[in-house]
């Protein structure tokens, strides 16, 4: 839902803390929606796995990487801003050919169903571990229905109040837990700018590891989301488009200091004692050896805020790809004005994508590493769409004049387009094999 407009920071310039923290909760909106959406269950796994298997080498991997995807997003937002034809990012890929609204309405389908039960079925099970309730698809049914009443009216507008709610809980367990483990912070800060290789891996093995992340990172279909909450915010002139980069460089440093936090806990609990992480629950139990069962809960509770946080964001997000994909190929014009939030269509894909993942859920079906681990895989397949597509409409004079890439963001798209082919190629070799 289109909000005021805000431009500026609030007048009060008060020097106090809680009064700066007060005016980002307020002025900051889309930025951590779409942080909160794209971090899910491979994001704690991966970075709790990396502090295990390495240390505190290699966390440059992950600082650059989102460094990379905030780059990738503010050109999307960029274009939703800047375009003098009005067009959503949809209509823009639909320019250059209609494959893309089918393939990316397809796509959405797919990986939002897929994303969405991996983040409900986590939800479920992070939710009886905290309650003492050996429900889980029961619990995961209550995630589905509070899903619902949260969206069923102005959805944008709750999503973010409930976003900005989730990322306070998230900073403070993944941060504490950090903290509580005893870090050293030169080696933090050494492995964070570093550049460093684990002395037991050689150069070339994290080097595809940074390949795969790096790539990764470049075409996520979730990106395709973001200009659609600068939408609902009601961002969408040319005065929005600093708070739209200062939103979004905020929730970014708040995305790596969790993903760090996390990756912190790997390092200084889980490779001390070798413990090799196969799930969320090894993770939760080494700290139950470590920390006592508080630590473990508050693990849990952080588990459940990226969780959920991300079954909200997703299904709303998703929703509106997927409807605006439609329209595209229906020639019908949707304006980068228009609020998808109202559109009927919009409703019924969110429901759609918050009811039908439930089966995954069902007790027998499947366990939830391996459907975390099959959707990853599957997604990159859609790398290339979105990277290679990006790179054209982003350096198209003929809808943003003077507002193209410069040479930075050329070179990062092209750099990252490269490694989204080479991915989706290596992917489908060893399917084939």
């Amino acid at each position: 839902m289109a909000e005021r407009d805000t431009t500026t920071a609030s007048a009060d310039r008060s020097p106090g803390f809680a009064k700066k923290l007060a005016n980002v909760a307020r002025d900051y909106g889309p930025g951590i929606v779409m942080v909160l959406t794209m971090m899910g269950a491979g994001d704690l796994i991966t970075s709790a796995v990396s502090g295990s298997n390495y240390g505190y080498n290699l966390m440059w991997l992950l600082v650059l990487s989102l460094m990379l995807r905030f780059v990738i997003l503010n050109v999307m937002g960029r274009f939703q801003i800047y375009n003098s034809e009005g067009m959503t990012i949809l209509e823009g890929y639909s320019r250059i050919h209609k494959i893309f609204p089918v393939f990316f309405g397809i796509a959405a389908i797919c990986m939002g169903h897929l994303i969405t039960a991996q983040m409900i079925k986590g939800s479920g099970i992070a939710l009886a571990w905290m309650s003492g309730l050996d429900y889980p698809f029961v619990l995961s049914i209550v995630v589905v229905i509070a899903s619902v009443i949260l969206m069923r009216r102005n959805a944008y507008s709750s999503v973010e109040k409930m976003m900005k709610v989730l990322l306070g809980v998230l900073t403070f367990c993944f941060i504490g837990l950090a903290v509580y483990s005893g870090p050293d912070p030169v080696e933090i800060l050494i492995g964070t700018v570093g550049f460093g290789f684990p002395d037991d891996t050689a150069a070339f093995d994290a080097f595809l590891v940074g390949i795969a992340l790096v790539g990764s990172v470049a075409g996520s279909l979730t990106n395709l989301i973001y200009p659609y909450f600068l939408v609902d915010r009601g961002w969408v002139r040319p005065e929005h488009k600093r708070i739209q980069r200062n939103d979004l460089l905020f929730s970014f440093a708040a995305a790596i200091v969790i993903d760090l936090a996390i990756w912190v806990v790997g390092a200084e609990i889980l490779r001390p004692n070798g413990i090799e992480v196969t799930d969320i629950g090894d993770i939760a139990q080494a700290l139950m050896l470590y920390m006592g069962h508080l630590g473990a809960w508050i693990f849990y509770l952080g588990v459940f805020g990226i969780l959920y946080s991300s079954v909200i964001g997703t299904a709303n997000g998703y929703g509106k790809i997927i409807v605006d994909s439609y329209y595209q190929l229906a020639n019908q014009a949707v304006k980068k004005t228009d609020n998808l939030d109202k559109d009927p269509k919009v409703f019924w894909m969110t429901m759609f994508l918050l009811f039908t993942p439930l089966v995954w859920s069902i007790p027998g079906v499947t366990g939830f590493v391996t459907l975390v681990l099959f959707t990853n895989a599957l997604s990159i397949l859609a790398l290339p769409a979105i990277a290679v597509g990006l790179l054209i409409i982003s350096n198209n004079k003929g809808y943003l004049a003077d507002k193209t890439n410069n040479i930075v963001e050329n070179v990062i798209l092209v750099a990252t387009t490269l490694l989204t082919l080479w991915g989706s190629y290596t992917l489908l070799v060893s399917f084939f094999d």
